[in-house]
């Protein structure tokens, strides 16, 4: 982060754009600021590319009038609904607002909008650290004006409203959410007395759209560190509400001295591996989710202790109902996810005892085009403490990776699909559809999985006709 002045900031926002609107302000004698994000990346040093103007007057106003002095070479699109307006030129899109003041209603986060002053305006900010905003007036070009210490809160690394944080958050919910995202983007600490309010007023999470909470939930999930911000849904209140799933894990049962691990921050614990090597946001839901039919299936045995068994396909089947419930995409999104819960099992069962080639065939065939991530994801999930066990897994991928590239340069699509197909399979033993060519169909791919049989058509012919007598001698 730096500091700069308010001449040194005149030099930054000394771009054509931000000439063009201070012209069109002054012309119009409106105070105009550019303010927000933009304002707070510039002393983060980071690109920004969402650039929001508030003007004491309309906003839609001085957008038409940037138009007009820029003429064809800008783009205006109005939004009078909600008193705004967008103007494109080049690559940079610029936001305008006039400068209000809010109340809200307690049933809903939609304010009852007044004009304002850009003190109204800057009360209304949801952290310090986006209240911030630099003025574009000539006279006063590149002045900042930062009446709740944003910059101190910037070098401190401080998430902290502006005003009491219970009516911050109370007023608009989703607030909560955004607090916890900016926090883990930026790795800052949320101030006490904010992070108190968020466990005060969590249940009026309730209020808002599953859709937006997916939003910030994507967000967090994208964050260099995404453990972080589960970590502070969780302390605050949030997540058993939103991810009561993902809350049911952080429980540590013992019985006659033996406990299992915590599967909640174990999970987390995969997360940050998979964000480490993959910014695939879906991935890494893969990720979060591989391990949520553990509570459901936790059982206690005497003899081997604590089991999870078949929890990878009781939480494959829970993948659908969450994301429709969370208003996540229910396309191809969902069945990439859900198949990598399922999945996550096969590499590590394989790892752990000697890697043979009919079973990467079957884990190939089964993962398909999404092996290279399965593999990422059950890497990810070796979070043994036991160093020597953990290297063990770890070279038995290795040496399923090596099997898995093998089959790949072999073509695996036609070594696993065999070529004799249920037509063929109905004309050589004159059957019409039914089980008995699913049963004959099953037992020669299994047979193509295995390595037992080229898959070339005369072997498999030669492999139907003995089952199919089989069959038939067993019927009779």
């Amino acid at each position: 982060m730096k500091i700069y002045t308010d001449a040194e900031l005149a030099q930054i926002i000394d771009q054509d754009i931000f000439r063009l609107i201070s012209q069109t302000a002054d012309d119009m004698h409106m105070e105009c600021y550019v303010v927000g994000g933009y304002v707070r990346d510039i002393f983060l040093e980071r690109p920004s590319q969402d650039i929001d103007v508030v003007v004491v007057g309309s906003g839609i106003e001085i957008a038409t009038a940037l138009k007009q002095r820029i003429g064809k070479r800008a783009h205006l699109s109005v939004f009078r609904n909600f008193g705004t307006a967008q103007v494109k030129y080049g690559d940079t899109e610029v936001e305008f607002v006039g400068a209000r003041r809010e109340s809200y209603r307690r049933d809903s986060r939609k304010p009852i909008v007044e004009d304002g002053t850009l003190e109204d305006d800057q009360n209304r900010r949801d952290f310090t650290i986006n209240a911030m905003a630099i003025c574009l007036n000539y006279d006063r070009f590149g002045q900042l004006v930062d009446p709740f210490d944003g910059i101190d809160d910037l070098l401190d690394g401080y998430i902290r409203t502006p005003l009491d944080p219970d009516i911050t958050f109370s007023d608009d919910p989703l607030r909560m959410m955004r607090c916890v995202r900016f926090a883990t983007q930026l790795n800052f600490r949320i101030d006490d007395e904010t992070f108190d309010a968020l466990g005060r007023n969590a249940e009026r999470i309730n209020i808002i759209s599953a859709e937006r909470v997916a939003d910030e939930l994507n967000k967090i999930m994208l964050a260099k560190t995404p453990s972080y911000g589960f970590v502070e849904l969780q302390r605050c209140g949030l997540l058993s509400l939103i991810m009561p799933e993902l809350e049911a894990l952080d429980i540590v049962e013992t019985r006659n001295g033996r406990a299992h691990k915590n599967n909640f921050y174990h999970t987390l614990e995969v997360l940050d591996n998979v964000a480490k090597k993959s910014d695939n946001l879906w991935l890494r839901w893969a990720a979060l989710l591989h391990d949520i039919g553990k509570p459901k299936s936790k059982r206690w045995d005497p003899l081997t202790g604590w089991t999870f068994h078949n929890h990878n396909l009781i939480g494959a089947k829970m993948v659908p109902e969450m994301f429709r419930r969370m208003k996540l995409p229910m396309d191809t999104k969902m069945k990439y996810v859900q198949k990598l819960v399922d999945l996550h099992m096969r590499p590590i069962v394989i790892a752990d005892e000697v890697v043979t080639d009919s079973a990467v065939r079957r884990l190939l065939h089964d993962a398909g085009e999404d092996i290279d991530d399965l593999m990422l994801l059950c890497e990810a999930d070796i979070t043994s403490k036991n160093q020597v066990r953990k290297k063990q897994f770890l070279e038995n991928f290795r040496i399923v990776r090596e099997k898995i590239t093998d089959l790949k340069e072999k073509d695996y699509q036609r070594l696993f699909q065999p070529c004799v197909d249920g037509n063929e399979i109905m004309q050589m033993f004159h059957l019409t559809q039914g089980p008995e060519v699913g049963i004959l169909k099953k037992y020669i791919k299994e047979a193509v999985l295995d390595g037992l049989v080229e898959n070339e058509p005369e072997a498999l012919r030669q492999l139907l006709k003995k089952k199919f007598d089989e069959i038939n001698s067993s019927a009779t």
